[in-house]
Formats: structure tokens, sequence, C-alpha cells
């Protein structure tokens, strides 16, 4: 009876673990849709969030600092999509590199971005003596 108690016991304690364990890791999983997937869906409903991931187009980015405004094209290398997005762009943020926008499509097309993920090297390179000021 008692040997029951503790086998179900520690049943009940596994299965909240085992819970606990996939809950989290479905809350980070971050999954985002390349252009060329975006471009696939035949009408984007303009009210949901959606995250989208590709290049930063070279020779794209457009900043102006006095209005925060960022304009910049993504692209998975077969389709391009336009992305606004008021604000400072992160510090990291520059042409050629992967990033990832927050954001809903317009009715435009264009992308309107509420936040911008960078995806950087994990190549650390200490600085040389050039860098320094």
């Amino acid at each position: 009876m008692k040997r029951t108690r503790l086998l179900l016991a520690a049943a009940i304690v596994g299965a909240a673990l085992i819970y606990l364990i996939i809950g989290g890791l479905r809350g980070s999983i971050v999954y985002y849709l390349t252009p060329s997937e975006l471009r696939a869906q035949s009408q984007a409903d303009p009210d949901r969030t959606i995250r989208l991931g590709g290049q930063v187009a070279p020779g794209s980015k457009q900043w102006n600092p006095s209005a925060l405004e960022l304009r910049f094209v993504l692209t998975d290398g077969k389709v391009s999509v336009p992305v606004h997005h008021r604000g400072a762009p992160p510090d990291l943020f520059t042409e050629g590199q992967g990033a990832i926008v927050e954001g809903t499509v317009g009715p435009d097309g264009v992308f309107e971005a509420r936040s911008i993920i960078v995806k950087h090297s994990e190549e650390y390179k200490p600085p040389t003596p050039a860098d320094q000021p």
C-alpha cells in the first residue's frame, strides 16, 4: 500500500516535470517565415503578427536618423521583401547579414517591422591595432 502511493506520487511528479519541460521548449522555439514562404501565402492577414527572416540585401539600407526611420530589403536569394521600421536599428545591423523582423505586412506589400533581431557571427575576433581609436 505504501509502495503503491510512493510510485503514484513519483509518476505524478515525473509527468509534471515532463509537461513543464515540453512547455518551456515550445515557448522558446522561434519560427520565422522566409520571403519565399511569405510570398507563397495567398493573402497575409494584416492584423497577424509574423516573423520574417532573411539576409539584408546589400545596398538596400536607407537610414533617416532625424525621423528614426529605417528601410531595407530582406531576401532569401529568390524573393525580396521591403521592410520599414520606426526606431533606431540594433547596433550590429548591417547589410549582407541575417536578420529576423517581427511585425505585419501592409496592404502595399511592405513589411512593417516592430522589432529587428540581428543574427551575428558566433566567431570572436579580437580587435586589431587598426581598429583602435
